[in-house]
Formats: structure tokens, sequence, C-alpha cells
């Protein structure tokens, strides 16, 4: 180690932002023509029934050409947003891709949100289109009389009554396409994420996005051009959208992507089989990947070279054993919805195990008090991120107060806790708020207790982070019943049925504790900490 110049990237260091942009055409089309790239397999896939297929730059140009044309043909323009409700399936990229190239804007959602959260996302954006499969078309159908600027639902398969159909389009589609001269600072998608307060925020991104990136592939991911790079996880949430797609595609890499539940034996098979040499995944998984005896002798992983992992701190001992394994370093990092993975650990750099590492050159970083200003060495603040930063999102969509509110000064906060140490590495001690990051998913107890209520038992509901060995932190809820209810394992299995059948799997409480009271502020408030700091000691943990 300690054979990279940290200074001396940062002085040299350097944005090139076009004036024209468009991020479709940067991750495709300027591929084709390039004789060495242009006939590259940009996209291996396969799914959990064993069903393959394969695309190189060539054809996935040409068939986001198509996608664009046939947005084109539905009335859809610059500007205008779309939801995209798929699995990982081939057919996400070609959409994503040819919305950009048309200025229109894809807005990715889980496969697993319900159908009021579907409907939600559709209202808050005033999506035109919703694009689906028939496994997931039902949420939609059942919410569209309540989503007046919802034309179309397009579907990759058989349509229904009223439904069209994607590949009948597609077909007719003309693979020549004229791309909207976007600018860099253009809106380009938006993800939604969740707050501790209030429904979901859409985070916009601008076409600038796949460059504001630049650090996060040259240091954290640390791309060759022959890599093939795989996430573990579904390409709807932006760390997979950004590492395994965008980025990748950006700089000419290939991309394995994976339609299927994850199972660390299956991965292992596809890391030998498809050679992959960079994986991105999430301290869940990386866990669960160590619990698969004798995993390094059984498999060939000898072309995996990189390991990079997000979405809640990774635990020293998880990247201690991968090492003794593997000999392969894991670099965790640190983001968020609206900037991404800007601090991370980087290959040459000395690693602190647990330290989130330094801020990418490129990415200015700061560890400040809540009116902006920076604070000492060693003490604590919230993370934020220079305003000016071309990766970070432009706004909250059609919510400027929460816009301004995340704004102090100079800076964007991202409402993460850290502290500096005297060697400039950052370290993370907690979420400023309540949000829960749970197996890689961020998640708002203000939507989880919102939906309990909603159980004829439940007249009162508190959500915290609980922790766990495999998953970090678990959802638990504490509970206060309405009159004519009695505590018990049916009721606490009832209620968390109710939560999967009505909010993400993701988002249901895996403990349930039935109380009295629950301890609140003067006003009214639920004293969360206090709930989460109780689970702590139960269970014998520091500094949750």
């Amino acid at each position: 180690m300690g054979n990279f110049d940290y200074e001396k990237e940062w002085e040299n260091w350097n944005w090139d932002i076009p004036e024209i942009y468009n991020m479709g055409y940067d991750c495709v089309d300027k591929h084709v023509s390039d004789p060495d790239r242009k006939n590259k397999v940009a996209l291996y896939w396969e799914n959990d029934k064993g069903e393959t297929r394969k695309y190189t730059f060539l054809e996935m140009s040409t068939l986001s050409n198509k996608v664009g044309n046939m947005l084109r043909e539905l009335g859809l323009k610059k500007g205008d947003r779309f939801l995209i409700r798929l699995p990982n399936i081939p057919e996400f990229q070609m959409i994503f891709l040819g919305g950009v190239k048309i200025g229109a804007v894809p807005i990715p959602s889980s496969t697993m949100f319900k159908a009021k959260e579907v409907e939600y996302r559709i209202q808050d954006s005033d999506a035109v289109l919703a694009i689906t499969t028939p496994d997931y078309v039902g949420e939609v159908e059942s919410v569209k009389e309540n989503c007046p600027t919802l034309k179309h639902i397009l579907v990759i398969g058989e349509p229904g009554e009223g439904q069209l159909s994607f590949y009948d389009m597609m077909n007719r589609a003309s693979r020549y396409l004229d791309l909207e001269k976007t600018r860099p600072d253009d809106m380009a998608f938006f993800c939604y994420t969740s707050g501790t307060t209030g429904m979901p925020k859409g985070a916009v991104h601008a076409h600038r996005w796949a460059i504001g990136n630049d650090p996060n592939s040259y240091y954290w991911q640390a791309f060759q051009p022959d890599d093939i790079v795989a996430h573990t996880g579904a390409l709807s949430w932006i760390y997979p959208l950004g590492n395994a797609f965008i980025y990748a595609w950006r700089h000419g890499a290939s991309v394995l992507l994976f339609d299927g539940r994850f199972k660390p034996e299956k991965w292992f098979e596809l890391i030998e089989r498809y050679q992959i040499t960079n994986l991105a995944s999430v301290p869940t998984s990386y866990r669960m990947f160590l619990t698969v005896a004798d995993f390094e002798k059984r498999w060939d992983l000898s072309t995996l070279r990189h390991c990079i992992s997000a979405g809640e701190p990774l635990n020293p001992e998880v990247i201690s054993e991968w090492k003794k394994k593997l000999g392969i370093q894991i670099y965790d990092g640190i983001g968020m919805t609206e900037c991404m993975v800007y601090l991370s650990n980087i290959p040459g750099m000395e690693i602190k195990p647990g330290s989130c590492g330094k801020p990418q050159p490129g990415h200015v970083c700061a560890v400040v008090d809540s009116e902006g200003n920076p604070v000492p060495t060693g003490e604590l603040g919230t993370l934020a991120v220079h305003k000016e930063d071309p990766g970070l999102f432009i706004e909250y969509w059609n919510k400027p107060d929460k816009t301004n509110k995340s704004f102090k000064g100079e800076w964007f906060l991202t409402g993460d806790t850290l502290y500096i140490d005297d060697e400039g590495y950052y370290w993370f001690s907690a979420r400023g708020d309540d949000l829960i990051m749970t197996s890689g998913y961020r998640v708002s107890p203000f939507e989880v207790e919102s939906t309990l209520i909603e159980h004829p038992s439940v007249m009162e509901a508190a959500v915290v982070a609980s922790p766990d060995e495999m998953r970090g932190v678990i959802i638990k809820s504490f509970l206060i019943l309405n009159e004519g209810y009695q505590p018990s394992e049916e009721l606490k299995k009832d209620i968390q049925k109710f939560m999967k059948n009505n909010a993400a799997p993701y988002k249901y409480p895996r403990e349930i504790e039935f109380v009295e009271t629950l301890p609140k502020t003067q006003s009214g408030k639920i004293k969360r900490k206090q709930l989460r700091e109780l689970e702590s000691e139960r269970k014998n943990v520091k500094g949750q």
C-alpha cells in the first residue's frame, strides 16, 4: 500500500463538463464509433430460471434508440416523467437510456412497492407513462383512476385490456434517433428517497450526474477497460443504477445483470461463470457470503480483483475475513440518493478498518454544525457536500421547502453524523435523524408507522432500528393496541402479513413488541432515540 498520492490526485483533478451533454449518448452511443468497443459485450444477463441474453454496445445503442422513438410516438417530450416498474431485465437499461436520450425523465421504482406506494410516485411526479410487466402491472392498474396524468401503461409481455405492448411498438420503431441536445444541468432522472417525516422525496439528478461521479469510477470502483462488473442489487436502487450500469458503461466496462433473489451460492457460481472482476454489494450480502463454508475452495473466484460495499457501514471483521479467504480488500464507502458515494476507501491508500475513508478527489466534503460551519477535528457533526458538486442532486421534486432546508451556506447537509480524525479519515457515527438502513435499504420510520396504524388492532406505533448480527440492523416496532385486542404471537404474525401486503416487503418489522406507553417529548413527539438506545442495551451493542 501507500503508492497512492492522495494530495497529488486532489491537486490535479479537473472537472471537464461540456456545454451539450446527454447521459444516454455518453453511456452507449459514443462506443459505437470506437472499433474496439462497438461489438464488445455491454451486458450479460441471466435470471433464476437459467435464461440468458447478451448485448453489445452497438445493440444497446440501437435498442435504446428504438425506445426513444417509441416514447416520442406516445407523446413524451423533454421534461416528461415516466415510471419504470421493472425487475432486473435488459429492457430496464434500454428504457432508461431511451428516455434520457430524448430528454424524458425516467423514475426507477422497486417492484416490491404496493399500490399506494406506486400511486404516490405517479401522482407526485405527474408521470404520463408507466412501464412494467404482467407480473407487476396489477398495482398500476389498481391506482390508474386516481392518477389523472397517467396516459399510458406499457407492458413488456402480454398486455391486458387498455395496455400497450412494448415489443409491438419496439418492432415498429426506427433504429435511427434524433438525439435531444440536452445540457449537463438538464433534469435526467429521479429516484425517490425516504425521509423521517412526510412522504418520500424525488431526488432529481441532472445529465451531468454520470460525469459528476467519475471520482467514484476512478478511485473507488477503479474500473479497468476489461472489467466485468456486477452488483447484487436491483437497478431500481441508485447504487446499482450508477455503479453497475451508468458509470460502468460510461467507461466501457461490461456488466452482468442477474434477475433473481440474492443467494450467496448462486452469486459465487455467477462470479465463476462470467469471470466477474469487479463486485459491488452491501454489508448484509457480504455477511451472507461468509456464512457459506469453504466458498473460496468450492468456486474459482480468481478473476475477482476488486470489491466495494455501501448502503450502511461494513463491520471491520467482515473486511478482515473476506481478505483472509480471498486476498481481496473490500473498499467501504458512504453515500446517499442525493449524492451517491463521495467518501470511500481507495486502492493504494492506507485502509483504516471501519472508516469511510476520505473524500474522493474532486468531491469537496466537510463535517459541519447545524449552521454549516466546519467543526473541529474529532468532533461529531453532519457530513456535508459542497453545493457546486456536479454529481449532487438538483432539487427535491416539487418540494422547494425541503430542498432549501437541506442546504446551509455552501453545503448540502446529508443528515449523517460523522467525525474526521487527525489524518483526514471520516468515521460514521449514526444517522442524524431516525432513518433506518437495513440490508442496504433506506427505510423511513414514518412510512412504516403510517402503514402499521392502518391495521385495525394498532392504536399507535414507533419504529426503530434494532441491532442484528446478519443484517446490521432490523426494523423493530413498538405497538400500543386498540381496546379489545390482546398481545399474541398470532397477532404479531397478522400485523407482519398486513405490512407485507401494504408496503414493500423490506419495510416490515421483523420484531414487534407490544407496549402500554411510548416515550414522548412534551410536544408529543415519539422519542425514537430512547427506544433505539434501549434496543442497543438489550442486545449489548455499543454506539447504535
